[in-house]
Formats: C-alpha cells, sequence, structure tokens
C-alpha cells in the first residue's frame, strides 16, 4: 500500500511541482490534468439510514431554530458521512441588489482560511517539497527572523509579530494602498518589528503566520497563491464556488454587514492565506470528506496535523497545524476554527471519529455562529461546556 501511495503522490505533485521540468506546458495545467486522471480523493462512506437522519435532523432543527431561527444571514448545514442531514440559506448576499443566499453562494470564510491554507501545505510536506521543521528563511529570502520553521507557522508558534498592529504604526503604512503579503515581508525586512518571543516558545494566534504560508505556497510551486489554491485545492475537490478573493473585484462578491450597515473594504482585504476565501458548506463539505481519504496525507503526516502543540498551560484547548481542537481528560477530541473578518463571521466543526461536519457562515456580524459547536453531543459523548472560547477565532 505504501509503495501505491507513494507513487500517486509522486505523479500528483512532484511532476506537477518541479517547475524548471515541465517547460513543455503550462505547470498549473499539467497539475490539474494529473489531478483529474488520478482522482485520489473518492473517500466512500456507509450511507445513513432514513431513522438516522430523521432522528438528527430534529434535533439539528431545533438547534438552529433557538439560535438563529430567521435572524440568519449566511449558510448553515450539517452532515454525517459527507451526507447532508440539515442546511439552511438566509439573508441576502446583497441587501442593496436584494441579492438572496442560496446553497451556490459564496461568503468569506474569514479565518476558516486557515485550515486551506495548511491543507496544501501538509501535502506539499508530504509531497517531499517542504519539509516541517525547514527554516522559513530557506524558502523566504531575505527573511529577517532566525530560527522560525515552517511548524512553528503551522502551530502558530512563531512569535512572528501582527501585521494588522505594526500597519498602524505611525510612517510604517498608507492606508490609502492595499496591502500585499509580499508587502508584509519587505515590512518586516525594513523595520524588523520585534518578536513577541522566541519561536517555540509558546502559542499565539497571529495571522502574519498564514500571510507568510501564503508566500511559502507560491515559492515552492511557482503559482500566486489564489491560482495554486485553484490548481492544487478547489478543482481537484471540485470546489465550484470556492476561489481567492481578488480587491478588484470586491463589488462582485458577497458583501459584509453590521446591523443595517454595509461595511467597506479597507487596507488589509489584499492579504491572504489568513482569510480571503469564498467558499460554500457544500464546497467545504467536499474539502472536509478529502481529509479522510488515504490519499490525503500519510497516516504519520496527519496524525501530526491533528495533534495539540501547546501545553504551557493546562486546559482544554489546543492548536494543531492549521486547527483548534478540544482535548478532554476523557479523551474525546472536537476539532474546529473559526473566523472573524469585518462582519463575516464562520466556524467549522469537525467531529472526526464520528465522521460529522458542522459549517456556519454569517456575512452579517453575529457571535451565534460560534455556537454551531454545541451541537456536538447530538452525535456524540462530547462533555460540551460553554466558556469564553465561544467567541475566539
Amino acid at each position: 500500500m505504501n509503495w501505491l501511495r507513494t507513487r500517486v503522490l509522486l505523479s500528483l505533485l512532484v511532476s506537477g511541482l518541479v517547475l524548471s521540468s515541465c517547460k513543455d506546458k503550462d505547470p498549473a495545467a499539467n497539475l490539474a490534468d494529473s489531478y483529474r486522471k488520478n482522482n485520489p480523493f473518492e473517500t466512500q462512506m456507509p450511507e445513513i439510514t432514513a431513522s438516522y437522519k430523521a432522528s438528527k435532523k430534529q434535533k439539528v432543527e431545533a438547534f438552529f431554530n433557538k439560535n438563529w431561527g430567521d435572524r440568519m444571514n449566511g449558510s448553515f448545514l450539517v452532515a454525517k458521512n459527507g451526507q447532508i442531514i440539515y442546511e439552511n440559506y438566509q439573508g441576502y448576499s446583497s441587501v442593496e441588489k436584494k441579492l438572496g443566499i442560496t446553497a451556490t453562494t459564496p461568503i468569506h470564510i474569514a479565518s476558516m482560511t486557515k485550515v486551506l491554507t495548511a491543507a496544501v501545505v501538509l501535502r506539499l510536506i508530504d509531497a517531499g517539497k517542504l519539509d516541517l521543521g525547514q527554516d522559513v528563511s530557506t524558502v523566504l529570502s531575505p527573511f529577517p527572523y532566525p530560527n522560525i520553521t515552517i511548524q512553528d507557522l503551522l502551530d502558530h508558534r512563531s512569535g512572528l509579530p501582527n501585521y494588522a498592529y505594526f500597519c498602524d504604526e505611525k510612517g510604517v503604512w498608507d492606508h490609502s494602498k492595499t496591502l500585499t503579503n509580499q508587502d508584509v515581508l519587505n515590512l518586516m525586512n525594513e523595520h524588523h518589528f520585534p518578536q513577541q518571543f522566541p519561536s517555540g516558545r509558546r502559542f499565539a494566534y497571529c495571522n502574519t503566520n498564514y500571510a507568510m504560508l501564503a508566500l511559502v505556497i507560491e515559492k515552492i510551486t511557482g503559482m500566486a497563491y489564489p491560482e495554486a489554491m485553484k490548481k492544487l485545492l478547489f478543482e481537484p475537490l471540485k470546489m465550484s464556488n470556492t476561489f481567492v478573493f481578488d480587491i478588484k473585484d470586491k463589488d462582485n462578491v458577497s458583501q459584509t454587514y453590521k446591523g443595517n450597515m454595509r461595511l467597506r473594504f479597507d487596507h488589509l482585504d489584499g492579504t491572504y492565506g489568513d482569510k480571503n476565501v469564498y467558499s460554500t458548506p457544500r464546497d467545504l463539505l467536499k474539502f472536509d470528506m478529502a481529509t479522510y481519504s488515504p490519499q490525503w496525507l500519510s497516516p504519520e503526516l496527519s496524525k501530526k496535523a491533528y495533534q495539540g502543540y501547546s501545553y504551557e498551560h493546562k486546559g482544554t484547548r489546543n492548536y494543531g497545524l492549521g486547527i483548534r481542537m478540544y482535548e478532554w481528560p476523557t479523551g474525546q477530541k472536537l476539532f474546529y476554527h473559526n473566523g472573524w473578518w469585518h462582519g463575516n463571521t464562520s466556524s467549522y466543526i469537525k467531529l472526526k471519529q464520528d465522521t460529522v461536519t458542522i459549517i456556519a457562515i454569517s456575512n452579517k456580524y453575529t457571535k451565534s455562529t460560534y455556537q454551531a459547536w454545541k451541537l456536538a453531543p447530538a452525535f456524540g459523548d462530547y462533555p460540551v461546556k460553554v466558556d469564553k472560547a465561544d467567541g475566539e477565532e
């Protein structure tokens, strides 16, 4: 089985990503062709029974009505074994244009984007194009902070300064201009902003980590991040309503609101990797199901992705490689990632041992999105309780 898996990975990634050897054809097209021919991520799971679906749907619908009802402006989906139990789409992607939200309406998923960025990085690692322990400076050069590894970026233990904060410092960035990922790196090289702490010392959630991972993807693949995500993730998984936002299209995407006020785009809306993917629950379900495929990641790397790395303080919350988690003393684990950007809030819950997917996305600011994880006890033995983590991204 191992030799077969290695051959598949090599054919899918190595041949497509060693760009210097693909001069006779566009590398992105060559890689996409390879994916389409091999189609390695099909995941067959048992069909849920009609009685199971009916009983769970009743519980989910009651939960939805209690937490959102007709107040939701967004998308909500719950599935078991990749089969949808309940979904609901309400409100407007553009109030001004009276464009309703449907199952195919992409909405900004905010920091849930990190899960997708991490997925591409992990697959590059699995293909031998990167290493978890590799120093970032060997990929991005110049890079002003020594001894920061790819894993430090993935699990938020790098100590990098937050670009949203240092761009607010006087004279650092003109807010009339849209900031790019390369601008973030250039500013760090120019100003040498201090690290929050030496790398590996502790956990500190920071968007700069994933802005740098987007640049790593670009360097390794030779493609711009939006194109790399499209060719390496969205197209292979047939996520046809998912894309990376381009500020030039700001009038044509789902808008974002707080109360009755539409929020404006700003100078931070040009960076990606940490945010700026638009998607739908159905597309994200396709992604979630692909992660169960034996061809997705090697068992060793998959295990590393879903384990915690920050135990400086006692508690149930932790962070893996692009995924948050609850780890209870009783052994249960709940994986998730929330997001918040402008008026957009999102939540992705993965009940891995029960193969259940819960996704909530809203483009009108609400903390109700973050309550979706409380559905977990309807599907398994999860000691869920309310605490301050409900509002974290």
